[in-house]
């Protein structure tokens, strides 16, 4: 494992990415105080504590009694003595996803609790960041046809979210032609009145231990607009300031909506984290949407892959975002293989602004703030970092002068969000803005509702138009503003700021799993969206692959509807198997550089709901499967016990290697000089009972496959039939200098392709 993420660290090394770039949000909740003794406020912090299952002899009542008055006697006697102190210094108490609580503590209570017996750890808690009108006609989503007419719109599914709150009363969350919830639904919801319906049927927050039953009201937007991107009802002229006109829905647009807050102005903790799926577990959700992280971590230091773990052992589906930082390599969150980790890419769609240059040189940006009393005369144009002042080329807050009634133009980065360039620009006395990418995020540009005349151009652009500046004495330029755009045939795109693979925490497993809609998406919002004109709306457009992890919630949510016999991991295989390796003119997709992208960028590939709807073949995977695989990864018994919460015994069930988990991709490193690989696969027949398949193999470079047997033959639907693969470096492989490559396996019938990434990375 150690040498993987070596040879893992070399590779991003040698394919030789350097900058790293961070979308996220402000995020605004009142947090509810806990209460505390007084003088010990500033050494107490929150700790996620684990500890064993109590013995058999432990005396209690019930299963959460008995847990509850267990977790109670690993606090310091002090504590335990008094119950005034016990209750608020006891955040949480975990019965499905973990055996352990949260509680407010110093470092010499954590001490003195690790003399215990039956105490695992404790882990100071971390806080994690947060990571639509045409996206479903993108993704083939059409009213009154196929997914979604026979998944009836995801009708009696239930996602739940966890964000920063949401929206009661916004259109989106109307219940119209929403069904009751079924009766398997055990939650709650804390607004008061009507604001709960058959579509939002359940509202939590969960900040810091909060017990009042504070509703979850959300004064960020995040949570808002990734809850209607999932499972948002239809809405007929939703636009912002006229852009992206149309009829705007989630995903699974009658399926029914939970929220959970679990993020506040500090940002995400994971107390609160682990509290909300241990209570949606209880509640009795089918789907969890989480687009938060914070990075690569081992699988029992990570407590989104803990839940989702409990989660995924009760059939429910765990979707979340692969984070923001790229794109640089390895920076990944989420990265378990019972997850669903997204990547983000475009849509067809761009909000079109075209900066013009004095020279009559044109470039194509994008700008949600289109007003229409903007005139196309010719202005004078600066760069604000002409004379090298880093700040200023930043536009950052105060840093720019001698900029009146000019079109400015300013560098994306530095810490400073999009939208706060342009009102340090207006705020200087620029007239209109023209924000241009830095190297690495090449040519995705975003739509932003900015605060004055603006567009986003790409770093190519850029270049063009500072050559133009430097040429003349007198440059100058104007903004065309050209509306919303339909047709843009390399779309989808990976954006640049989607994170890659490979896996840091388990490099066997390609990540991200797929890759959908995250860039400039249009969806609910909770308060008028305000740029300091006339305008107003309650939709928003903004990207992150927080957006593109609701949309495949969504369509899991679609699937779940139409085939409620499959497993977590029966969907997840569906979804990657099918997925689109190509744009919509037919060649490969493209990263933000325009040339095609690698499985590190796509994974499987760009979701496609309805081929996922009927995929032929899939790769199932069982809870306990993932047991052997974490052996392999040469966890401890207790680190396994942790993440699974039941005793394993590495010695009896045995390893096996990363790639021998049954995933519907491979992941390899292969030393050249080594010996063969093999592996095997089974795949479950749900397409038609009599059905043959015959193998299709794009080797990857210097790569030998050999796969027995080359024909799969069924008679009966469910029916299983495993697979062998032999992977083979070839002669003078390791002479070359390639040390990535990348290929496919399809089994192949009269109605069905079944796709299998395979990417190598060359240990040497």
């Amino acid at each position: 494992m150690e040498n993987k993420k070596c040879v893992v660290m070399q590779i991003i090394y040698l394919l030789g990415f350097s900058c790293m770039f961070y979308l996220s949000l402000a995020v605004a909740v009142e947090k509810v105080a806990v209460l505390e003794p007084q003088g010990e406020t500033d050494s107490m912090q929150i700790y996620i504590v684990l500890v064993e299952r109590p013995p058999s002899n432990f005396n209690a009542q019930s299963d959460h009694e008995d847990l509850e008055s267990w977790y109670q006697s690993f606090l310091p006697q002090t504590i335990a003595n008094s119950n005034q102190l016990m209750k608020p210094r006891m955040v949480y108490a975990y019965h499905n996803v973990a055996t352990g609580f949260a509680a407010k503590l110093t470092g010499e209570e954590v001490e003195e609790m690790e003399k215990k017996d039956g105490f695992i750890y404790a882990h100071p808690e971390r806080n994690l960041q947060l990571h639509t009108t045409h996206s479903p006609n993108f993704l083939g989503l059409q009213q009154g046809l196929g997914l979604w007419k026979g998944s009836n719109y995801g009708a009696g599914i239930i996602i739940g979210v966890l964000d920063t709150g949401i929206t009661p009363g916004h259109p989106s969350f109307s219940d119209e032609g929403v069904p009751p919830p079924p009766a398997k639904w055990k939650g709650k919801c804390d607004f008061n009145g009507t604001f709960c319906n058959n579509k939002l049927i359940g509202a939590r927050s969960f900040q810091g231990g909060n017990t009042t039953g504070a509703p979850p009201v959300d004064i960020a937007g995040h949570g808002t607009h990734t809850s209607s991107t999932a499972g948002g009802n239809f809405v007929k002229g939703a636009n912002v300031f006229g852009m992206a006109n149309g009829t705007a829905s989630g995903m699974a647009p009658y399926a029914h909506l939970a929220m959970y807050q679990v993020c506040s102005e500090q940002g995400c903790s994971e107390s609160d984290i682990l509290a909300a799926i241990d209570t949606a577990i209880d509640d009795g959700v089918d789907v969890l949407s989480i687009s938060l992280g914070g990075g690569s971590a081992t699988f029992y230091w990570d407590f989104i892959a803990i839940g989702a773990f409990a989660a995924i052992q009760k059939g429910i589906f765990v979707s979340c975002s692969a984070g923001n930082a790229g794109p640089d390599y390895s920076t990944t969150s989420n990265e378990a293989p019972w997850i669903l980790t997204v990547g983000a890419s475009s849509i067809d769609r761009n909000i079109r602004a075209i900066a013009q240059l004095g020279n009559g040189q044109e470039y194509d940006g994008e700008s949600v703030f289109q007003p229409k009393d903007f005139s196309s005369k010719q202005l004078p144009l600066v760069y604000a970092g002409d004379h090298s002042h880093d700040s200023s080329a930043l536009c950052d807050v105060g840093s720019l002068t001698n900029v009146e009634g000019k079109v400015v133009v300013c560098e994306l980065g530095g810490g400073i969000g999009r939208i706060a360039k342009g009102v340090e620009v207006k705020r200087a006395g620029g007239v209109a803005m023209i924000l241009v990418n830095p190297d690495f995020a090449g040519y995705t540009t975003i739509a932003d509702v900015h605060v004055l005349p603006a567009t986003h151009v790409s770093y190519s652009a850029g270049v063009s138009i500072k050559t133009y500046i430097n040429s003349t004495s007198t440059p100058t330029a104007t903004i065309l503003f050209k509306g919303t755009v339909i047709g843009d045939q390399l779309a989808p795109k990976v954006s640049f700021f989607s994170s890659r693979g490979p896996s840091l925490a388990s490099p066997g497993i390609l990540k991200p799993d797929i890759i959908g809609p995250g860039v400039s998406i249009l969806a609910a919002w909770p308060f008028s969206v305000d740029n300091a004109t006339e305008s107003k709306a309650t939709f928003n457009i903004i990207s992150g692959t927080s957006m593109s992890c609701p949309h495949l919630s969504g369509i899991v949510a679609l699937l779940k509807s139409s085939h409620p016999d499959w497993s977590p991991a029966a969907i997840k295989s569906a979804i990657m198997t099918t997925a689109e390796v190509n744009n919509l003119a037919g060649s490969a997709i493209m990263d933000e550089t325009l040339f095609a992208a690698d499985l590190f960028a796509i994974g499987a590939g760009h979701v496609n709901p309805s081929k996922a709807n009927d995929p032929g073949l899939i790769y199932d995977t069982q809870p306990d499967d993932y047991i052997p695989y974490m052996c392999g990864l040469n966890y401890t018994d207790q680190q396994i016990a942790i993440v699974t919460r039941k005793l394993v015994k590495c010695s009896e069930v045995g390893a096996i290697p990363e790639a021998q988990l049954n995933y519907p991709t491979f992941s390899l490193f292969i030393d050249p000089a080594g010996k063969p690989q093999h592996y095997t696969r089974t795949v479950k027949n749900v397409g038609p009972a009599k059905s043959t398949y015959e193998l299709a193999v794009v080797s990857p470079h210097n790569i030998d496959i050999s796969v027995q047997p080359e024909e799969l033959t069924f008679t009966e639907v469910n029916q299983t039939m495993t697979y062998h693969v032999v992977f083979t470096a070839q002669k003078g492989a390791a002479k070359n200098g390639i040390k990535f490559s990348q290929g496919y396996l399809s089994w192949v019938s009269h109605q069905h392709s079944v796709r299998s990434q395979i990417s190598v990375i060359f240990d040497t």
